[in-house]
């Protein structure tokens, strides 16, 4: 096989993985009193991240930078609900805290679109900056992946059960 596949069959693995996080985040935000916030971007994560691999198309990318700015704006607002009423602190990692774990899931929802995106640019680069820009997104992806599964694995084992609702 050739690099090229490889890392394009990496680069669907990976993104289908986060496709089932983002499908996942996105069912459990129904019972949160702001579930209109959290829900349509998870969901819209999970397109972006389950349909990378069938096709890529220009509504794509464009439904990618708006999952892109909902994210960013959803981090936003939770920095700034952090730091106006003291909840956690900007680098806190305690995810029994809500706003943790809202910072968290935007920031992962952020950095997957970005790696989408750059990986879709049909870029009129040269053919070396092409290859960087694809191993930056597929590596960048693989990362992605393991924080968040680990991160995942790590709140339910250890968090979760000494969560009070």
């Amino acid at each position: 096989m050739a690099a090229s596949t490889i890392q394009s069959l990496l680069f669907s693995s990976c993104s289908v993985l986060m496709s089932f996080l983002f499908a996942y985040s996105a069912s459990v935000q129904l019972n949160d009193p702001d579930w209109y916030f959290w829900f349509p971007l998870y969901a819209i994560a999970f397109v972006v991240n389950l349909f990378q691999v069938s096709f890529t198309s220009k509504l794509l990318g464009q439904v990618a930078l708006l999952a892109l700015w909902g994210g960013i704006l959803l981090l936003l607002k939770v920095i700034v609900e952090d730091s106006t009423y003291g909840l956690a602190g900007f680098w806190s990692l305690d995810m029994e805290e809500r706003v943790v774990r809202e910072k968290i899931g935007s920031g992962l929802v952020v950095i997957s679109m970005i790696l989408h995106l750059k990986s879709s640019q049909v870029s009129t680069e040269p053919k070396r900056k092409r290859q960087h820009d694809s191993r930056f997104a597929l590596t960048g992806m693989a990362i992605l992946v393991a924080m968040s599964y680990g991160l995942s694995l790590y709140f339910f084992a250890f968090v979760k059960e000494h969560m009070i609702y």
